[in-house]
C-alpha cells in the first residue's frame, strides 16, 4: 500500500512541478542553446530497479565535445567541460529537474538512491568491489534524491569512507521506508540543493 501511495505521489507531485516550473524550462533551454552549441538535453543510461538500464535526463550542463556518456568520468572543482550556465544549473542542481520526465515515466521516484553510472568508480575502484552488499541499493527504484543525498553525501566518489556511507544511507533508507520518510527527504533537498548545493 505504501509503495502504490508513493507512486501515487510520485505523479501528482512531479505532472504539478512541470506544470508550474515549464517557464522556467523555457528559461533554460534557451540559455542553454545560445551560451553553447548542442543539445539541450543530456542522456545518459543508468542503473534502474534490479539493475535494469534506464535513460535518464538532465540539462546539458558540459561542452558537447567534452561531455562524458558513460558517466564514469565524475565532475570536479573548476572542471573545464562544464560551461558558464551549466554551472550555475549544477549549483543550483536545476540541471536534474528533467528528470521528472523519468518519474512520470515509472523509471524514477521522487525519493530513492540515486541512479548511478554502470561501472561507477569509488575509492579507486568500481563500486561493486568496494562495497560487496552494493546491489542490495537496487531493490527500490531510483530517485531524484536521496537519503544520501539529503545528509550530504553528494560530489565525487574518490573518499572510499564517504562513497561506502551513501550505499549504507541508501539501504537504511530503504529498510525505514515511508512516505512521511520521503517527504522529510523532499523538504531537506529543497533547503540543502537548490539553496545551498555545491554543483558536483
Amino acid at each position: 500500500m505504501q509503495l502504490a501511495l508513493k507512486r501515487v505521489m510520485d505523479v501528482l507531485v512531479s505532472a504539478i512541478t512541470l506544470i508550474m516550473l515549464s517557464p522556467a524550462f523555457l528559461l533554460i533551454a534557451v540559455a542553454i542553446r545560445t551560451s553553447s552549441k548542442g543539445s539541450i538535453l543530456f542522456r545518459q543510461t543508468r542503473e534502474g530497479l534490479n539493475g535494469k538500464p534506464i535513460e535518464i535526463y538532465k540539462f546539458r550542463t558540459m561542452y558537447i565535445d567534452r561531455c562524458d556518456i558513460s558517466g564514469v568520468a565524475q565532475t570536479t572543482s573548476d572542471d573545464p567541460r562544464i560551461t558558464p550556465i551549466g554551472r550555475f544549473l549544477r549549483r543550483t542542481s536545476l540541471d536534474e529537474l528533467p528528470q521528472l520526465f523519468n518519474i512520470l515515466k515509472g523509471d524514477m521516484s521522487l525519493i530513492g538512491p540515486r541512479p548511478h553510472a554502470f561501472g561507477m568508480f569509488a575509492g579507486g575502484t568500481t563500486y561493486e568491489r568496494l562495497v560487496p552488499y552494493y546491489k542490495a541499493r537496487q531493490t527500490m527504484k531510483p530517485g531524484l534524491s536521496g537519503w544520501a543525498q539529503a545528509n550530504g553525501l553528494r560530489g565525487p566518489t574518490d573518499n572510499a569512507i564517504r562513497a561506502r556511507a551513501r550505499i549504507d544511507h541508501d539501504l537504511a533508507y530503504i529498510e525505514n521506508f515511508s512516505l512521511l520518510l520521503d517527504i522529510k527527504i523532499i523538504w531537506k533537498t529543497l533547503r540543502q540543493e537548490f539553496l545551498g548545493g555545491t554543483g558536483l
